[in-house]
């Protein structure tokens, strides 16, 4: 899953790679300026792929092969239907959005174009990451990578094409990555109609079924909301960094793109931890439950720290690969040293997470996110721009960016310890009353 992760944020990474050396820094300010857009439009289908996730693990782990099959049909008509809303919604919204940011005019129809081309083919990456969802639910990492990958190398091809080749730019790498995307998702397609041994999925399955569409929708909105409200608090944190000019635009990419290397063992620990939750939940072992909460943490916490000393000793070398300007890598590698701290914080925060939504309970994750990502960080961030002011930041410092997100990350993970400790013992009370004599098994995921 850590691999799969990795090679899905080379897409990103490449994207980056490519318009900062063939076309400039500016094109690289606009990716990075389209992104939190982006985030906010397909904030849909991140529920829809948690839900989703999380029903199909504890279908799995309960031996139900006709419901395995409902939930997934339903999974694909739910997505289906939602991609054409999002579509139609998104096209009208992007001119709205990129003024309200104070996107700079020199970027502005660059991350207009960026944007239209991945909402009007962006069907084949919301269904790769619902598919994939689905894949990992069932335990089925290996194919969920092996696609990715092919995914991966057809982009980086792509990418040099239509923008070292043919000149595109910006646009360039959107559709790059929208025809790689699509070519994954329709893999997916293709291994769940050969899992028969698993479920038997007929038509009749994909016809929306109000009960599976609810508990899907159910377990996943919070996740949904919670990323929605991430969205909007990274549009205004995005108007701010574009209130410092280019320059720290452009670092924010640099950074976020590292940063999101260094993220993905959190990440990974966080929907692994989802999976196996959800599947010991429904298979009624709370033992397993118990003894992975404790390991998922300590594997999380391992692997980023690995990759965080990497980064505090090669942080410049990395941002080197974007740019060429001496100005931007220097500013990069500042940020990137305050972030460092952060990153051993946040993989607790995502295993304690990931545990808490396998076992059902998705709403307390969203609030933790809302009161630190929101209540928190976004006026934080602000408070010390304004602390920051001096003659070269006169709208603030860029250190306030990312110093405001590591006390948030820092903050949320204390609240994500506390909680699990209340779900565990739930769990505890839950599982003893369903040996007592005279009582039933609760339904997974009920």
């Amino acid at each position: 899953m850590l691999i799969g992760n990795i090679a899905q944020q080379l897409y990103n990474t490449v994207d980056t790679i490519v318009v900062g050396k063939y076309v400039g820094d500016n094109a690289l300010a606009a990716v990075g300026g389209a992104s939190p857009i982006l985030n906010l439009l397909l904030v849909l289908f991140v529920g829809i792929s948690t839900g989703a996730s999380i029903l199909v693990s504890q279908r799995f782990g309960a031996r139900d092969r006709r419901g395995l099959a409902r939930v997934i049909g339903n999974c694909i008509t739910v997505t289906a239907l939602a991609t054409l809303i999002t579509m139609g919604l998104g096209l009208l919204a992007i001119r709205p959005l990129l003024t309200v940011m104070n996107t700079p005019p020199s970027i502005y129809e660059w991350c207009a174009s960026y944007l239209t081309i991945f909402l009007v083919g962006g069907a084949g990456f919301i269904f790769y990451n619902i598919l994939s969802g689905i894949l990992r639910g069932m335990g089925d990492n290996v194919s969920a990578l092996a696609f990715l990958l092919v995914a991966t190398v057809l982009n980086i091809g792509l990418d040099l094409w239509f923008v070292a080749g043919l000149g595109m730019g910006v646009p360039g790498v959107a559709l790059a990555t929208v025809i790689a995307q699509t070519v994954s998702a329709v893999l997916c397609t293709l291994k769940l109609l050969n899992m028969r041994q698993y479920f038997d999925l007929h038509l009749g399955d994909l016809k929306l079924d109000g009960r599976y569409a609810k508990k899907i929708i159910g377990l996943g909105l919070p996740s949904g909301v919670s990323q929605g409200v991430f969205s909007i608090s990274a549009l205004l944190v995005q108007s701010l960094t574009n209130s410092m000019g280019e320059v720290v635009m452009a670092c924010n990419v640099v950074v976020m793109r590292i940063d999101g290397f260094a993220m993905m063992p959190a990440f990974s620990i966080g929907v692994a931890m989802t999976t196996y939750a959800g599947q010991n939940y429904g298979a009624s072992r709370p033992d397993r439950l118990r003894s992975g909460a404790r390991q998922g943490m300590a594997v999380a916490f391992f692997m980023s720290l690995v990759l965080t000393t990497g980064i505090l000793l090669f942080g410049g070398q990395l941002a080197a690969i974007f740019t060429s300007t001496q100005e931007l890598i220097a500013l990069s590698m500042r940020m990137l040293r305050i972030l460092a701290v952060g990153y051993l914080v946040f993989g607790i925060n995502q295993g304690l997470c990931g545990f808490m939504r396998g076992t059902g309970d998705t709403t307390t994750p969203m609030w933790i996110g809302i009161i630190t990502q929101v209540i928190l960080r976004l006026p934080l961030a602000y408070l010390l721009a304004w602390a920051t002011r001096d003659e070269a930041y006169p709208n603030g410092r860029p250190e306030a960016l990312f110093l405001s997100l590591v006390i948030s990350w820092t903050v949320a993970t204390l609240l994500a310890y506390l909680a699990y400790r209340r779900q565990a013992k739930r769990l505890e009370r839950e599982f003893a009353a369903v040996k007592a004599p005279g009582e039933a098994k609760a339904e997974p995921g009920a």
